[in-house]
């Protein structure tokens, strides 16, 4: 199943309940939450408050990907305050399989995520794992970013990958993703798509109609 997740990033703070409804009257399901620590990237969005916040006003599934240094420091907490699937850098930390327990025992769904950088074997040994694969086609810390079409290469072969070993796993893409290329990354592989700047900058819910719409295509168009 295609999953379109937008990504709060890229809202209005000053309305952002009022767009999270707007994301739930456009149909989509799940919401995206970014959370940055200014190591890991270089930039710093926000944290366990806000997500609390967020949890006590939606249903919608929150899909936490954590872009911090040494994750596992944090995973009850965000476990706590509301994530549906915690999802963490393999770059990240130095015990992948051990953060990957951790989050599991506290009963939420696990994401790995991979840089642009990182190639797609580097997942292999997981596979087995995880419930998510999160493939960054951007370089993770900034909104608003062009898609890097060679991650799209990575998707495929992650996907392959997951085919031959008969693992059922969400493939996800995030950074850059817009209506002219999502069919493409769908194509690739993925079946979760964030999606920031093309959400948020106009009207939300016809925004996200209009990506769900364009998921439900069958091929891209030249």
């Amino acid at each position: 199943m295609n999953i379109l997740s937008p990504s709060i990033l890229a809202a209005d703070f000053c309305r952002l309940g009022e767009q999270i409804k707007e994301v739930e009257a456009g149909g989509a399901d799940h919401l995206h939450f970014d959370v940055m620590d200014g190591l890991f990237v270089p930039s710093i969005s926000f944290g366990m408050p806000v997500l609390s916040s967020i949890r006590r006003n939606t249903e919608l599934f929150l899909d936490v990907h954590l872009m911090i240094e040494k994750p596992e420091r944090y995973i009850e907490e965000f476990a706590r305050c509301g994530a549906d699937l915690i999802n963490f850098h393999i770059e990240s930390t130095e015990d992948v399989e051990g953060t990957i327990q951790k989050i599991r025992n506290l009963g939420k769904k696990v994401g790995i995520t991979v840089k642009p950088a990182t190639p797609a074997e580097a997942v292999e040994p997981y596979l087995d794992l995880v419930d998510m694969i999160l493939v960054m086609t951007v370089e993770p810390g900034f909104g608003g970013q062009k898609l890097l079409p060679h991650c799209l290469e990575k998707v495929s072969a992650i996907r392959k990958m997951a085919d031959v070993r008969r693992c059922s796993l969400d493939i996800e893409v995030d950074g850059g993703i817009d209506r002219d290329n999502i069919l493409h990354a769908i194509q690739a592989g993925a079946n979760v798509i964030v999606a920031g700047s093309a959400v948020f900058r106009g009207n939300v819910s016809d925004n996200v109609k209009a990506l769900l719409e364009r998921m439900r295509e069958k091929t891209v168009c030249s």
